[in-house]
């Protein structure tokens, strides 16, 4: 699926930082990504070039290659390191301790947050996994599946507990995922809710989406 509109692009080589990526080094591939997220995020992968890539981080086209052999190796490392913080993500807020419908609480708000906070990378995370080769999507689709076994095994402790009433564990799980990843699709800056807002919000739609009662939620802040 093509990435929608992002912003608009950076010029003179100057990138918009997200902390997501300071553990990439050298400096000039931390660049290149920054930059291949941007452009990404803007235009999609098919239609990104190299020379647009090396151009948002300052950098010839040939010092690209330096640090990644391909276009599709960028969006592999952009994509692993996503999807490690957001299974870092869910599983801290899982593991915080609680009830299970604090638990749950928890995790849809920090996992809807870091999609709000990282709209940019997110989208480039989550919409343009098909772009990736099969060998790297593998080890993606790998790293999604974690992120749905965090969600499922709250979900089954719940449903085990009596707090939550799931009749489908499997389905729901996937529904839940999806509202949450939706948010990097839509998400402006310029809108009315904050990320934190809007974090809150969906951690409460989902508490009624599993039945759990109206204290629950209000205890779950």
């Amino acid at each position: 699926m093509a990435s929608q509109t992002g912003p608009p692009a950076s010029e003179g080589g100057h990138v918009t930082a997200d902390e997501s990526f300071e553990g990439v080094s050298p400096d000039a591939a931390r660049r290149l990504l920054l930059g291949a997220v941007e452009a990404f995020a803007e235009r999609g992968f098919h239609a990104t070039t190299t020379r647009d890539i090396a151009g948002r981080a300052g950098m010839s086209p040939a010092a690209l290659y330096i640090h990644y052999k391909t276009k599709e190796e960028l969006l592999f490392q952009i994509s692993k390191v996503g999807h490690e913080r957001s299974v870092g993500v869910l599983a801290e807020a899982a593991g915080s301790g609680g009830s299970d419908a604090d638990r749950l609480a928890r995790a849809v708000r920090s996992f809807v947050r870091w999609h709000a906070e990282h709209h940019t990378t997110a989208r480039v995370v989550q919409y343009e996994l098909a772009a990736l080769g099969e060998r790297h999507y593998e080890e993606i689709v790998a790293l999604r599946r974690r992120s749905e076994e965090i969600l499922r095994g709250v979900l089954e402790s719940g449903d085990a507990s009596g707090e939550f009433e799931v009749a489908d564990i499997r389905g729901t799980t996937l529904a839940v995922m999806s509202l949450c990843i939706d948010v990097a699709r839509w998400y402006s800056p310029t809108g009315r809710r904050t990320p934190e807002e809007i974090g809150t919000l969906y951690a409460d739609l989902v508490l009624r989406m599993v039945c759990a009662g109206s204290k629950l939620t209000r205890s779950s802040g």
